[in-house]
């Protein structure tokens, strides 16, 4: 089984040129969509229930949430890890940058 690693950044490409790119593009739609946001789908995304929480609590509420939604939205992949890319100026800022390691294919 192969593992990738997703993050936010990057763009979105309409027409992606084999399954795994889609699974990873999936993902990251997932991590920056607002629950409530997509007009037929309100429970699609990550709600906003971390926001004004001390640093710790919101990792944990960010990282519990992040998996239940891929595991419900995107079966495909497996979430091995969901740790946040952290610098001095996010942190500062209370910024999360969700940095997800998935794993793709193998026995289902």
């Amino acid at each position: 089984m192969a593992q990738y690693t997703v993050t936010l950044s990057s763009q979105v490409d309409f027409a992606p040129p084999d399954e795994v790119r889609e699974i990873l593009q999936n993902v990251r739609t997932i991590l920056s969509t607002r629950k409530g946001s997509v007009p037929l789908d309100r429970d699609f995304g990550l709600t906003w229930a971390h926001v004004d929480k001390p640093l710790p609590v919101a990792k944990m509420l960010m990282r519990s949430e992040v998996i239940d939604a891929i595991e419900e939205y995107e079966p495909r992949a497996t979430v091995v890890s969901v740790d946040f890319d952290e610098d001095t100026a996010s942190a500062m800022d209370g910024i999360l940058k969700p940095r997800v390691v998935v794993q793709i294919g193998g026995d289902e």
